[in-house]
C-alpha cells in the first residue's frame, strides 16, 4: 500500500512540474509575440519599401533614406516591377511604404482593389510637360497636328487638362479636370488628333508625332532633359507624389519620422543643390 501510494506521489509530481513546465513555455513564447508585435508597431527600425527605377526611388534613396539611417533606420528596397505590384505587396504588409503614387491612383486602387492604404504626406514632384516630337515650339502647331498622350486614367486627364492649358483644345468645364476624357473636348479648333498609348512607348516614337505628352517618371527614365520641355502642367493637388502606407499604420513612430524627414531642414538643402529643375517642391 504504501508502495502505491509513493507512486501516486511520484506521477502527480511528474504531472504537475510538466505543466509548470509548459505554462513557463506558454509565457516564453506569448513574451516573444508581444516583443515581435511591439517590433511591428511604432518603435520599428526596420522598414522595407518599394523601390522602382524611377526618380521617386532615387530621391528618396539619395535626399530621404541617409536622413532616417542616422536615426537608427535600417531602409530595405524590394524591386517592383510596377506601381501595381507595389501597391499590392503594400497592402498586402510585404512592404511598409512606397513614395511612387500620387493619391488618384491610390484612390482608385482601394476601390477596385479593396485596398486600405492612406497617403501621410506629398513629396517632390516632377510635373507632367508637352515636349517637342518633330515639331520644337508651340507657336508651330497647325491642322490636323498629332499628339501622343497616355493611356492610363490618371494621366490621360493631366494630358488633356495640360493642352487646355496651352490654348489647344477646351474641355467641358462641368467636368472635374481629374477625370476628363477625349470625349469631354468641346473645342478642338485646330482638329488635333490623340493618339493614347502606354507612357513607357512614348519617348521612343516621338518623331513620329508632332508633340507628345509625358509624366515625370517617363521623363527621367528616358533621360529627357526637363528644360526641353515647352509647357508644364500645374500640378493638381491629388496628382502631387505621396508617401504611402497601409491605413494602420499611418501614426506610427516610423511614419511620423519619414514625414518628418522629407520636411526636414536637411533634406530642403538638398533638394536646394540637386534640383535642376526636374521637381516640383510643394510648400507643405
Amino acid at each position: 500500500m504504501k508502495n502505491w501510494q509513493k507512486l501516486g506521489s511520484l506521477l502527480l509530481t511528474l504531472v504537475l512540474g510538466a505543466a509548470l513546465f509548459t505554462g513557463c513555455g506558454n509565457t516564453q513564447t506569448q513574451k516573444a509575440s508581444a516583443k515581435s508585435t511591439a517590433e511591428q508597431g511604432t518603435d520599428k527600425k526596420n522598414l522595407t519599401y518599394s523601390k522602382s527605377q524611377g526618380p521617386y526611388s532615387d530621391l528618396f534613396e539619395k535626399g530621404v533614406k541617409p536622413i532616417l539611417e542616422k536615426q537608427g533606420y535600417k531602409i530595405t528596397g524590394k524591386d517592383m516591377s510596377d506601381l501595381l505590384q507595389a501597391e499590392i505587396a503594400l497592402n498586402e504588409g510585404e512592404v511598409d511604404f512606397n513614395v511612387e503614387q500620387h493619391t488618384a491612383y491610390m484612390k482608385s486602387f482601394n476601390e477596385k482593389q479593396k485596398g486600405h492604404l492612406a497617403a501621410i504626406t506629398p513629396i517632390p514632384t516632377v510635373p507632367a510637360g508637352i515636349f517637342p516630337g518633330s515639331k520644337s515650339k508651340l507657336d508651330q502647331i497647325h491642322d490636323g497636328a498629332t499628339i501622343a498622350v497616355p493611356n492610363d486614367a490618371a494621366n490621360t486627364a493631366r494630358a488633356y487638362a495640360l493642352l487646355q492649358k496651352a490654348g489647344w483644345i477646351k474641355l467641358n468645364p462641368k467636368k472635374d479636370l481629374s477625370t476628363v476624357t477625349q470625349q469631354d473636348i468641346i473645342e478642338n479648333p485646330h482638329h488635333l488628333k490623340f493618339t493614347e498609348m502606354k507612357s513607357l512607348n512614348i519617348p521612343a516614337v516621338r518623331s513620329d508625332f508632332d508633340f507628345i505628352v509625358i509624366t515625370g517618371a517617363i521623363i527621367w527614365n528616358a533621360k529627357i532633359d526637363p528644360a526641353t520641355a515647352l509647357l508644364k502642367e500645374d500640378i493638381l493637388p491629388h496628382l502631387l507624389l505621396q508617401v504611402v502606407v497601409q491605413d494602420k499604420n499611418k501614426d506610427t513612430k516610423w511614419a511620423k519620422d519619414i514625414v518628418a524627414a522629407y520636411h526636414s531642414k536637411e533634406f530642403a538643402d538638398y533638394m536646394k543643390e540637386n534640383n535642376k529643375g526636374l521637381w516640383f517642391v510643394p510648400t507643405k
